[in-house]
């Protein structure tokens, strides 16, 4: 019995030290912790799918308490290209983890954000630090205390200094105690260990004060505008297409398992409607699933196939047609790979064509080669 007391009670200290103990729960600062297969209990990131232009992007720097959570959750708005944690605003030089710690170094464990502005603002950006810091707590967020977890916003455009002014004086509107978040140039930056970047990938039950139910808002447009795929005539669409291609999209027919075009092809690539070219796969979902036609775990995205009930030669199934061209792909299954969803999209060849990743963006998809790499 004193065994397991105690035992508990060390791992309620540790739940409760949070960032500033991690690595007393079994982490090596060393190692950073082992790789974990188990599924993420935190939000997709809808970056990371997407091209950014390396001269096109903007910084901004946040210190909100543990810097773990904040960096997993900027990394998750739509528009940022790159996140890392550091430690920024101090008045020693190079300062390691374990000189922050004693919060007497001055830094701020701090992540520097890079984001695309045609994609999200500044203003947007600092809206979403609002909502998961305390800007009214004085060297505290979550349950890390000292001036190395105190909130700021640093800058490095003097022209942004009235963005953030104003963003904080919104932000009092909210609360009766004054906001207490830093609002200051960056004076340096040093980038933390190793073992901190990406720390809640690398360990998904690490500590984490961040709350991501905010990013259930928000809105990401999609890559592929169904307008730029519109449908063919009958007519041109059996000048266009082969006996098998037409069967098969425009009258629900389905061509033979094991022989036909892309049943056992996986060079690197999307799928596009051979209707219409609109963009439906990509060769990164594709797996040999032994049934004879080409399968994906899933569409390149979720909008670009509509699935309809199927009740043909008295079974019950779930026909997949393409979203532009109401062209018939094939159907949906539930038997597909567990890890990667659980779904199997059975595709006829001739309902699609292939363009390789080095034709993609001299052939209009560009756009869309961070599915494929």
């Amino acid at each position: 019995m004193k065994i397991k007391y105690l035992f508990g009670l060390v791992g309620l200290i540790l739940l409760l030290a949070g960032c500033s103990l991690g690595n007393a729960a079994g982490q090596n600062p060393e190692s950073g912790g082992a790789e974990t297969a188990s599924a993420s209990k935190y939000p997709d990131n809808p970056n990371k799918d997407l091209e950014f232009d390396e001269n096109k992007l903007k910084d901004i720097y946040f210190a909100g308490g543990c810097f773990w959570g904040v960096e997993a959750y900027m990394e998750r708005v739509y528009g940022v290209a790159d996140v890392t944690s550091g430690y920024a605003n101090g008045k020693t030089k190079n300062p390691t983890y374990e000189e922050v710690v004693t919060g007497n170094t001055g830094h701020a464990e701090t992540v520097h954000v890079r984001y695309d502005p045609e994609r999200v603002n500044l203003k947007e950006l600092l809206s979403r630090f609002f909502t998961i810091v305390d800007p009214t707590s004085e060297n505290k967020q979550g349950n890390d205390v000292g001036t190395q977890y105190r909130s700021g916003i640093y800058y490095t455009d003097p022209g942004e200094k009235k963005i953030i002014e104003e963003a904080v004086a919104k932000e009092q509107k909210r609360y009766d105690d004054k906001i207490v978040t830093e609002v200051e140039p960056l004076k340096n930056y040093t980038l933390a260990e190793e073992y901190h970047q990406d720390y809640l990938k690398k360990n998904p039950d690490g500590y984490c004060h961040v709350s991501f139910d905010s990013l259930k808002d928000q809105k990401i447009p999609s890559q592929i505008d169904p307008k730029k795929y519109p449908k063919p005539s009958d007519a041109e669409l059996k000048k266009k297409l082969t006996k098998a291609q037409y069967e098969v999209t425009q009258t629900g027919d389905t061509e033979a398992a094991f022989d036909n075009k892309y049943w056992d092809f996986y060079e690197d690539g999307i799928y596009v409607d051979v209707a219409t070219g609109e963009p439906l796969f990509s060769s990164r979902d594709k797996y040999d699933s032994q049934c004879g036609w080409p399968s994906f775990t899933k569409p390149i995205e979720p909008d670009v196939v509509v699935e309809k009930k199927d009740t043909s030669f008295n079974m019950v199934r779930t026909e997949v047609r393409s979203r532009a061209g109401d062209s018939h792909l094939g159907h949906v299954f539930d038997d597909g790979p567990p890890d990667k969803g659980g779904l199997r999209y059975c595709i006829n060849s001739a309902a699609i064509d292939f363009v390789p990743l080095d034709q993609m963006k001299e052939k209009g998809y560009g756009n869309l080669t961070g599915y494929v790499k």
